[in-house]
């Protein structure tokens, strides 16, 4: 490419001066019109060369032709090829109440279908050998961190009372277990949820402080979220003051992450998923709870008005998961969408609609790339059956 453009411009320059000297003739030829035999000579030279002026011209048309309008030489970095498809690939997902039932099975779908995504599991703990830390094991057993090559000591030791699990290329693999990276975070401290979500892309929020319908500390008497309820009566609601700070956290990143690309010049700005998918309950799907904080269903719908009012920034959506039936529903069902945006608190007395647990993960997992779901409110399910 370098040699082609410095042929044009020896060609350019020739031209140039194929014209300068044609014009010098042409002056002389017409001072001395009546002076010699020799000017006819000069005349007919001045001619020839005008010709030959024109023909390098037409040489030099040619090759621009061939070009084209791309003139990089082999030094110039090539422009990267935009994509208005939202894509997880080299994206980084963080998974907020990764250590719950629904929480741990989004952790699993991702890994196992989105094998170039890196998971940011956020799980909550409260002190070593705390209740809360249940979820470890549960998430340790969905993303399939069990299936490995185990060592389990003796009971009666207090010792050699645990147990390893080694890495087994040949039960384990497409399980990506290293696109996996487990954070503790408390959601109601600011600063940690600003902390785990730097760099991320994208949150699925399926962090709550309810076991269905009753706050957790009430429906499994656990002591620590007891003692978290008491000891800050006036904030203790992950599903509001928890989502606040995680959403705050998430516009920063996303502003930051968004002035790098503009600086250095990164033209796929388009691929990018969802911001935040905030997995929430149908109404009706539980009955209403009273609690210190308000009501249940109170509670739910003023952590899916801040989504909606207080940051517009971001895109989001938000799934109405119906009624969770992991025994009489089947897995790989049909996912079924309602759109209830206009009324977020419609409630269909007519059906009783239900959902696998690991088809609500698939759907938290698919409305990611789901452009069609920016801004709204759905329900979401796959069984349903007429009460009357």
């Amino acid at each position: 490419m370098r040699i082609t453009f410095i042929a044009i411009h020896l060609l350019f320059v020739s031209a140039q001066f194929v014209e300068a000297f044609v014009a010098t003739l042409r002056t002389s030829s017409v001072t001395r019109i009546h002076s010699t035999v020799d000017d006819d000579n000069n005349l007919s030279e001045a001619e020839r060369m005008k010709q030959k002026a024109q023909e390098l011209r037409e040489q030099i048309r040619s090759m621009e032709e061939k070009l084209g309008t791309d003139r990089r030489r082999k030094h110039d970095s090539p422009q990267t090829e935009t994509t208005k498809e939202p894509t997880l690939r080299k994206k980084r997902v963080l998974v907020a109440g990764a250590n719950g039932r629904l929480g741990s099975m989004v952790c699993r779908y991702l890994l196992r279908t989105h094998p170039d995504t890196e998971v940011v599991a956020a799980v909550h703990v409260i002190g070593e050998n705390s209740p809360t830390a249940r979820g470890y094991a549960r998430l340790s057993y969905e993303v399939g961190a069990e299936d490995g090559v185990g060592k389990i000591g003796a009971a009666w030791s207090s010792e050699e009372r645990t147990a390893t699990f080694e890495y087994d290329p040949q039960g384990m693999d497409g399980y990506n277990l290293q696109n996996l990276r487990l954070v503790e975070c408390e959601l109601l401290d600011p600063v940690q949820c600003q902390t785990v979500v730097e760099g991320c892309d994208s949150v699925i929020w399926c962090a709550t402080d309810f076991n269905g319908n009753a706050p957790r500390a009430v429906a499994s008497l656990n002591f620590a979220f007891l003692f978290r309820a008491i000891s800050r009566p006036t904030k203790g609601r992950v599903e509001v003051e928890g989502l606040e700070n995680m959403l705050g956290a998430l516009k920063v990143a996303r502003q930051d992450a968004e002035r790098k690309r503009r600086l250095i010049g990164d033209s796929c700005q388009n691929n990018d998923p969802i911001s935040f998918v905030h997995v929430s309950m149908a109404p009706g799907t539980y009955s209403d709870f009273e609690t210190p904080f308000g009501s249940f269903w109170g509670i739910k719908s003023l952590g899916e008005k801040i989504i909606r009012d207080d940051f517009p920034s971001l895109t989001s959506t938000i799934l109405q998961l119906c009624e969770y039936d992991d025994t009489f529903v089947e897995e790989n069902m049909e996912l079924q969408y309602k759109d209830v945006t206009s009324n977020p608190l419609q409630v269909d007395e007519k059906n009783r609609r239900r959902i696998n647990r690991r088809d609500a993960a698939r759907a938290a997992v698919d409305a990611l790339l789901n452009n069609d779901l920016i801004g709204k409110t759905v329900q979401v399910w796959t069984d349903s059956k007429e009460l009357w």
